[in-house]
């Protein structure tokens, strides 16, 4: 299974741009905010919930843009940060809203409460190996209604194989490589099912060229909603490239590799090798 990344959808949101200058945030927060398309996938994700309204959790809320999103479509938002500066700068954006507790705790320490109808979690990342999506939403959605709801949804995890100008593991930040294969489509995770975070694959890539391959490219698209397929986006999800042992393919050959990793304990745990 292959997947064109003209699937992406990118929404316009541009007068968000002058909301996220009135915003208190740490520098890493005031980037986030500086990607409008990320703001406006996740803005038409929330702008088209159709669930039930009485409680939404919002998980590593950051500055507090999303429960600001959340504001005119629940009674209730319960907003966790762990970062002391980022949850006082969260603190100071939302205080006018009372229908939103800001609680400065670690996830998976907090003792829930209540069951929510939705939950915000955000935590994304290539893979999701470096960010704790997996392992927070493994222990909340504990706490989430039987028929509650998750945005964003999933994601959708492609590789090719390339040939990387540097050869090391680096984020595709302006980075040179050539692409040698297809995009292929390696998993496909929903959020509401139970989520084993060891990774252990075995994949077939069909080379389009003679070339020397020297590396793997991980490319993932979240699905906010069914309508929503986004990313890679400046601030969302940056493809990752990883190292192989240098090898001389010829078009048409398949390549045989394995890839291993653990969502949540970083990019450290990726191990990659031929078959």
């Amino acid at each position: 299974m292959t997947m064109d990344t003209s699937t992406k959808i990118i929404l316009p949101i541009f007068f968000y741009l002058i909301l996220t200058m009135k915003f208190k945030t740490t520098p890493y927060h005031h980037n986030l905010l500086k990607d409008n398309d990320r703001l406006a996938v996740f803005y038409e994700a929330i702008k088209e919930y159709d669930g039930e309204n009485k409680l939404a959790y919002d998980l590593g809320c950051g500055s507090g843009i999303l429960s600001y999103f959340l504001t005119s479509k629940f009674k209730e938002i319960i907003s966790l940060e762990i970062n002391e500066k980022t949850y006082k700068c969260a603190c100071e954006n939302l205080k006018k809203f009372n229908n939103i507790q800001i609680i400065h705790s670690d996830i998976l320490k907090y003792k829930f409460q209540k069951k929510a109808d939705l939950i915000i979690c955000e935590m994304l990342d290539t893979a999701l190996i470096d960010e704790e999506e997996i392992p927070v939403l493994n222990y909340a959605k504990k706490f989430l209604k039987k028929d509650g709801k998750i945005i964003p949804e999933g994601v959708i995890n492609t590789i090719q194989l390339v040939n990387l100008e540097k050869h090391h593991l680096h984020w595709d930040e302006n980075a040179n490589y050539q692409k040698l294969s297809k995009e292929t489509v390696y998993s496909e995770i929903n959020f509401l099912d139970d989520i084993n975070p060891k990774v252990s694959l075995k994949l077939s890539l069909k080379a389009e060229k003679n070339a020397i391959l020297n590396g793997l490219k991980i490319t993932t698209y979240t699905k906010l909603n069914k309508n929503i397929i986004a990313g890679p986006l400046p601030m969302l999800n940056p493809p990752l490239l990883i190292p192989l042992d240098e090898k001389h393919i010829k078009i048409n050959e398949f390549i045989n590799v394995e890839i291993e990793y653990i969502m949540g304990n970083g990019i450290e745990s990726i191990k990659t090798k031929y078959i």
